[in-house]
């Protein structure tokens, strides 16, 4: 089994079988070996004193992938750098990993203008420019240096998604990439279709390194479009497709056709989905879809079986000790209770984090965040800042993040459960749910839908929605609605919930609440706003509204 990606690159060297599609183009696995090789001689010709990475700001073309096959047979370290991140916050990224050199492309090169990266003006190339192409056909192919990187080596720089705070670098190595790849389920006949970003590792761990280590073909999408994704799947044959996030919605709300299920899809994997948008998926167009759990850092993971109820995170793998942990306590939760209509009735007590206690030895750190790594890896056990409870059958759900705790009434709970039930409404393409604060003490529900096709928001159905589902708790219904034309995400398809705490009710989108206890919900008025900022400064807790959540 190979130990590195250098490995697993001369491993398709002299296999002439389809390689690589991207558009109107493709290249054999010899092809793309070759193309790796130049940019390997590429940037070790660009070698500076000190950590060899290289940035890599680029979409999801072929030149990303082969900076990354190359850089790899160089021993380099690709830094990939998100292209939707700008101005200082870029910056900061890359002064923060050290890059050497970046590479990007015509179209992206204008984020990086006047930004202060620490990288000379020398040192930045732009692909697909002919003093670009000029200077990788001038470089044979065949000399291109040879592997000699260690297994324990960096390989990859991964940015966390920032969907709960700050961008931290996850730390990569050969041997955690290689190993798990060379394990890959794939065969020379699967047709991996890829839309997720390069710079994110869903696209890396689930298609482009198992790619290499099998010699199926991967099919490279510049970035995700629902609206082509069916086209693309038919037209390439795609056997497997990956993805995280809202993606699935946004396909599903293409119009439907009559070659839905006319394809070679054989399972998707579509984490952090909801279970009514995968069910909807699965019987639209045909193929089962694989939720389960995972992280940048790569260290807990989780996958469904069959038999798993939907919606839920799976079980762990066998051999793993994954548990759901009391963090003031250090131990285990209780498993989850629920009553006759199918409630959780012990939140309190069984929802913890998810804590994976031999799992410190598959994540391998944050490049100079020793404080983030120290937090991540307390007691000897990894931590993930991800809420979770368990139930009797061992079957793991998510409730939320570390910080999504939701406190209403001296009741704490989380917003998984509620986004749950506010998905099964008709008319509700997506739901979020999140704390803001309240005027006198601790929080109120906020929820956050995005209609589809642009339906108006009933009220009234809304609350007759709510007012029959037996599993809401009382003190779960939202105080505030707000209704937008879409979810914001980052840049990897999560919700940026971030963003909407921050953003409370202080927006221009269409905005309802219920002011009192009554289950009746009016229109939010900029009157309302006033009213409610005066009721903070009465009780003294105005510095709330004024801090950055």
């Amino acid at each position: 089994m190979a130990e590195t990606v250098a490995e697993l690159v001369l491993s398709r060297e002299d296999d002439d079988s389809p390689g690589l599609w991207f558009e109107d183009a493709s290249w054999t696995w010899r092809e793309v070996v070759a193309q790796c090789r130049a940019r390997a001689a590429l940037v070790e010709s660009m070698r500076q004193d000190g950590p060899f990475h290289v940035g890599v700001l680029l979409e999801n073309t072929p030149e990303h992938l082969f900076l990354l096959g190359g850089a790899a047979l160089a021993g380099a370290v690709v830094v990939g750098i998100n292209p939707t991140t700008r101005g200082e916050q870029l910056a900061r990224n890359v002064r923060h990993t050290d890059c050497q050199m970046i590479v990007t492309s015509p179209d992206l090169v204008s984020i990086i203008d006047g930004l202060d990266l620490g990288v000379p003006s020398d040192q930045i190339l732009v692909a697909g420019t002919p003093e670009y192409e000029a200077r990788v056909a001038a470089i044979d192919p065949v000399a291109g240096p040879a592997p000699s990187v260690a297994p324990e080596s960096l390989l990859m720089l991964i940015f966390t998604s920032g969907s709960t705070g700050s961008p931290k670098a996850v730390k990569v190595t050969h041997r955690n990439t290689a190993g798990p790849a060379s394990r890959s389920m794939f065969t020379t006949n699967d047709v991996l279709y890829t839309a997720m970003p390069m710079f994110h590792g869903n696209a890396l761990r689930a298609s482009v390194f198992p790619a290499f280590a099998t010699g199926a073909t991967l099919v490279l999408r510049r970035r995700f479009s629902a609206s082509e994704w069916l086209a693309d799947v038919r037209r390439s044959g795609a056997t497997f497709f990956s993805t995280v996030g809202r993606a699935l919605a946004f396909i599903l709300a293409t119009p439907p056709t009559d070659h839905d299920t006319d394809h070679r899809l054989r399972r998707v994997l579509a984490p952090e989905s909801s279970a009514p948008d995968v069910r909807a998926f699965s019987a639209r167009f045909g193929v089962p879809v694989i939720e389960g759990y995972g992280s940048s850092e790569n260290a807990v993971v989780l996958f469904p079986m069959e038999g798993s109820p939907p919606g839920s995170l799976g079980k762990a793998l066998p051999g793993s000790d994954i548990a759901v942990v009391n963090p003031t306590t250090l131990e285990e939760c209780p498993r989850a209770v629920f009553d006759a209509d199918g409630r959780l009735v012990n939140g309190d007590e069984c929802i913890g984090e998810l804590v994976g206690r031999d799992a410190v030895a598959s994540f391998e750190g944050y490049y100079k965040n020793p404080e983030a790594e120290a937090e991540r890896c307390r007691n000897g056990w990894y931590w993930t800042g991800d809420l979770a409870y368990r139930d009797d059958d061992g079957f793991f759900w998510f409730a939320g993040r570390s910080g999504d705790w939701i406190r209403v009434d001296s009741e704490n709970f989380t917003p998984a459960p509620i986004e749950r039930i506010l998905a099964r409404m008709p008319g509700v393409a997506g739901a979020v749910v999140y704390a803001v604060p309240d005027a006198r003490t601790a929080d109120q529900v906020m929820a956050t839908l995005e209609m589809e096709d642009g339906a108006p928001f009933d009220p009234e159905a809304f609350v007759g929605f709510l007012a029959e589902q037996r599993d809401l708790g009382p003190k779960w219904v939202p105080r505030y609605v707000r209704i937008v034309a879409s979810i914001p995400l980052t840049g990897t398809n999560k919700v940026d919930k971030t963003r909407l705490r921050a953003q409370r009710w202080e927006t221009d989108d269409e905005m309802w609440w219920r002011p009192g206890r009554e289950l009746v919900y009016r229109r939010f008025t900029r009157d309302d706003a006033e009213s409610l900022r005066a009721e903070f400064v009465e009780n003294r807790r105005e510095h709330i509204l004024d801090a950055s959540p």
